[in-house]
């Protein structure tokens, strides 16, 4: 098979999202949009790798209609695009080096066409990641990577590969209704009471676009603080919506004129995705979260997509069991580490001592210093 894997130019933005997008595996954050967002934001190298096949090389074999169907391709760019693979580079002494597909959220990975193609690009990420000094891949997917991936003998060069693969997250999924009154209906009474509450107590919801960033970020930002970690940078909520305002919305659950509750929702084929979302811990007694999730499911259904996503939890979790109470079932993603150094070179950002301290002053750090250096430290940390 003669496949080309290169990197992919800016202007080939189009093709590549046309290819996520009819590709059964393909998701919202495998759009080249992330690679503006990401870079523009923070800074970061990308590097989104693209296999592509020389149409001229396969008419050959082809029918008269297919062949018309393949000129007309040909008319607007040579190569077909058959595999993509979207990587971002971290590097920091606080975050160490690595490669990952793709940072921030919870999939990406690689799309082909087939195994071989697959293999041609995990192996030229591997190369790259070489060149770069970078101690692990992370390729971050809905389904596993083939057992050849990790196998030595498979690659045209000399060094230690170690695969692992972690599976210790599920990605919360919800089948919608054909309404959003069948899918209140379809509730337990005790959730539908619990949706009610707020409503009862002057909660109202309000559904717009970026006009909506400041009110998101207040809560967004005082919420992170509460849970102890550094906040992303408001810039990285704008540049969604320069790059996904045809698919981007901000939810708000306010009590008078005060944002109690946020969340940004982005559609991608059949489903909507819930990035972010927030609510105030000193209003819980509001059950502002509960009318949140509940317009974004209305929100949902109301505009004909198939299927929510909650976001990744662990299984018995508390936001496991949230989102388990409102029918979700969790499919597990797959998180693959592929060391290209000893495995006691990467850091370990999740269990220990020194980030469970840090989390703890973190709580009592004053909401405009998180703004400051909350984003200088977020930009580092992959999760």
């Amino acid at each position: 098979m003669n496949v080309k894997i290169e990197f992919a130019p800016v202007e080939c933005s189009v093709p590549w999202d046309a290819y996520v997008k009819k590709h059964p595996n393909g998701t919202l954050y495998h759009l080249s949009g992330w690679r503006n967002v990401i870079r523009n934001t923070y800074g970061h190298k990308t590097y989104y790798l693209m296999a592509t096949r020389n149409l001229q090389e396969t008419t050959n074999s082809l029918t008269t209609k297919q062949k018309l169907v393949a000129q007309e391709k040909q008319n607007s760019r040579q190569d077909e695009i058959v595999g993509v693979l979207p990587l971002v580079h971290l590097k920091h002494f606080f975050g160490g080096n690595s490669l990952i597909s793709i940072p921030f959220f919870d999939m990406a990975g690689v799309l082909a066409d087939n195994a071989e193609i697959e293999n041609e690009l995990i192996c030229e990420a591997i190369k790259l990641g070489r060149e770069l000094s970078v101690s692990h891949l992370e390729i971050r997917q809905t389904r596993p990577m083939a057992p050849e991936y990790c196998n030595k003998s498979s690659l045209d060069f000399s060094g230690a590969l170690n695969l692992k693969m972690e599976t210790p997250k599920v990605r919360m999924m919800l089948e919608l209704a054909q309404s959003s009154e069948k899918m209140l209906q379809s509730f337990k009474a005790k959730l539908r009471s619990q949706i009610k509450k707020p409503i009862k107590e002057g909660l109202r919801v309000a559904v717009g676009g970026q006009e909506l960033v400041e009110d998101f970020y207040s809560v967004f930002v005082r919420n992170m603080r509460d849970l102890g970690s550094p906040v992303h940078s408001k810039d990285l909520i704008l540049s969604v919506f320069e790059e996904f305002n045809d698919c981007a919305n901000i939810i708000v659950v306010n009590k008078e004129d005060r944002p109690l509750a946020v969340s940004l929702i982005m559609g991608f084929n059949n489903v909507l995705q819930n990035p972010w979302a927030s609510s105030l811990r000193e209003y819980s007694n509001l059950s502002p979260n509960m009318l949140l999730y509940w317009s974004m499911l209305e929100y949902a259904c109301n505009n004909g997509f198939s299927f929510f996503d909650f976001g990744r939890s662990t299984p018995g979790s508390g936001t496991y069991k949230f989102k388990k109470q409102w029918g979700a079932n969790g499919d597990t993603l797959y998180w693959h580490l592929l060391y290209l150094k000893d495995q006691s070179e990467s850091k370990d950002l999740t269990n220990n001592k020194k980030v469970e301290m840090a989390i703890n002053c973190w709580r009592k750090m004053p909401i405009p210093i998180t703004k400051i250096i909350g984003p200088m430290i977020r930009k580092y940390i992959g999760l």
